[in-house]
């Protein structure tokens, strides 16, 4: 374990090289601004390495410093006859060989504004999303009970209509699923509810209460529809 001690010794000598372009050397081995950047751009590509701090700096020399060594115990050991390490050596240049290539085809591609264009002309119908709503929804087994509920809504608006509607949703509502939620359903596109729901609830102007219980096979729905986006 006592190479991990010697990073801590090596990174004083370092830190006063911060700005050299050797930084730290290991048993002989230097180490560059630009092993540096190296590691710098794997983890964080784009960023610029003169912008480090001066502590930052010395926190990835002490890094370097560990890897170096570590790396000088496994050759030690003989760990680059290993088969194990061979392949793993060899998938990791298969796999740089392939970025590098895939840089390089698609730095050469170049798009136009106009082939933008022309492009989603001709696809703009499979991009657009459908219309929306987002609403909430009590359901009873009966049409009274539907008009009763419209009825304790009907004076409300905002805030107050939606705290008042959950409270029914929650009391009354046969839809367990949703009543603990506040008869909440969220978005949903008119594809995804039953035709006289769906109906209903895209005919609504946002924050308004159905004015009349919507009938389906499931029972009688009192709606809020809370929201709506345009299809786009």
């Amino acid at each position: 374990m006592k190479k991990f001690l010697f990073p801590a010794v090596l990174s004083l000598a370092a830190a006063v090289t911060l700005n050299a372009a050797v930084v730290a050397t290991v048993d002989g081995d230097a180490i560059n601004d630009s092993d540096i950047s190296a590691l710098l751009s794997a983890a964080m590509p784009g960023f610029d390495a003169s912008k480090l701090q001066p502590n930052e700096k010395k926190r990835i020399i002490d890094d370097l410093i560990n890897r170096k060594l570590l790396l000088k115990d496994a050759k030690a050991t003989g760990i680059e006859k290993d088969v194990d390490y061979i392949k793993a050596v060899k998938a990791a240049q298969e796999g740089i060989a392939v970025e590098l290539y895939m840089r390089k085809l698609f730095d050469g591609i170049k798009v136009s504004d106009s082939d933008l264009r022309d492009f989603y002309n001709k696809n703009k119908a499979s991009m657009n999303q459908p219309a929306q709503a987002r609403a909430r929804h009590i359901l009873v087994e009966d049409e009274k009970t539907a008009n009763d509920i419209i009825a304790q809504l009907k004076n409300l608006k905002g805030e107050a209509l939606t705290k008042k509607f959950a409270e029914l949703a929650s009391q009354k509502s046969i839809d367990k699923g949703s009543a603990a939620h506040g008869g909440e359903l969220g978005w949903f596109g008119q594809s995804q509810m039953v035709k006289p729901f769906a109906d209903a609830a895209f005919s609504m102007a946002n924050g308004t209460v159905s004015t009349k219980p919507v009938k389906t096979q499931f029972g009688y729905h009192v709606i809020l529809k809370e929201d709506g986006k345009a299809a786009g």
